[in-house]
């Protein structure tokens, strides 16, 4: 990237919420991820479409993300710009329509923090997907879902803009959400804002459900140590942690990426993996449960500069 390029982000962004070199490993839960040549967080809509039509016309790579909880960064990083929407870009505004809870949050709205809002506004509906990390645009793009809830049955439109700069409202629809996927995926738009549907309930039943969830996850999921979260799609018909540990691999090791001995959908950084060593081990999981169930496991976690 040329300097003239990087002081017009700079001046787009605010020169405070541009930074070089900056090392994907502090950005991703699973720790891992060698240098991104520019990293910008912005503010506004209207700047997220003047750094699109920049990055256009000098034809550099970019990459939108929030919390890096489903992304492997490459050892090698990423040569563009990487444009992160987290708490720079995270406003909630919440407005009851009768027996409704409307809930508006930009894409960069962590989705615990917004759990948490809805619950303290009596919103029910939301509670599964409380727990799950990373951000509400994400969650859209992949259609997040857990313990029963998708992304779907929440969202009724999301703000959308294209790689040319051209902003969409998408209903529920037009979203065309499918397993871990959606329009947003699938044609690589970029989520500005997010509406939610919800009904209204008891703030005690809601709490309540929450903290069955987070107790469940706590119990059976790894997350104290650096992951990003469940590592393969759930094959149709199947389910992946059991091909996985029917296969002997729990607790496989690579390098220092680990099948978690906890729950084996989970790949880990048990200390000092690279992202070679995860993709090293996510090949061989793939191959040994092929041969023993003739099920191909296909990753769910997002690849990055490869």
């Amino acid at each position: 990237m040329t300097e003239t390029e990087v002081k017009r982000i700079k001046e787009i962004a605010g020169e405070s919420f541009v930074k070089e070199n900056v090392p994907m490993s502090d950005h991703t839960t699973f720790k891992i991820g060698g240098p991104a040549d520019v990293m910008c967080m912005p503010q506004s809509k209207e700047q997220i479409i003047e750094l699109l039509r920049v990055f256009r016309e000098n034809g550099t790579d970019f990459f939108f993300m929030g919390n890096g909880s489903n992304l492997l960064v490459s050892d090698d990083g990423f040569r563009g710009v990487i444009v992160k929407l987290l708490d720079d870009f995270s406003d909630i505004n919440l407005a009851q329509k009768g027996n409704s809870l409307i809930v508006n949050a930009r894409a960069g709205a962590r989705m615990w923090r917004l759990g948490m809002t809805i619950l303290e506004n009596n919103g029910a509906g939301f509670e599964f997907g409380t727990g799950i990390p990373g951000t509400i645009g994400g969650a859209v793009m992949m259609n997040a879902g857990a313990y029963g809830g998708e992304i779907k049955d929440v969202v009724s439109e999301a703000s959308v803009v294209t790689r040319d700069g051209r902003i969409l409202e998408l209903s529920n629809e037009a979203l065309d959400f499918g397993y871990r996927r959606s329009a947003v995926s699938d044609k690589g738009l970029i989520v500005l804002d997010v509406t939610l549907d919800l009904d209204m309930g008891d703030k005690n039943d809601i709490k309540a459900k929450i903290d069955e969830l987070t107790e469940k996850r706590k119990t059976k999921q790894p997350l104290d140590v650096p992951s990003a979260g469940s590592t393969f799609k759930r094959p149709e018909g199947y389910y992946a942690a059991a091909l996985i540990e029917e296969a002997g691999l729990k607790g496989f090791t690579i390098g220092g990426a680990q099948v978690s001995e906890k729950h084996a959908g989970f790949v880990i950084n048990k200390g000092g993996a690279t992202a070679a060593d995860v993709i090293a081990l996510t090949d061989e999981i793939s191959r040994r449960v092929y041969e023993n169930s003739g099920v191909r496991l296909e990753l769910e976690v997002r690849k990055l500069g490869f």
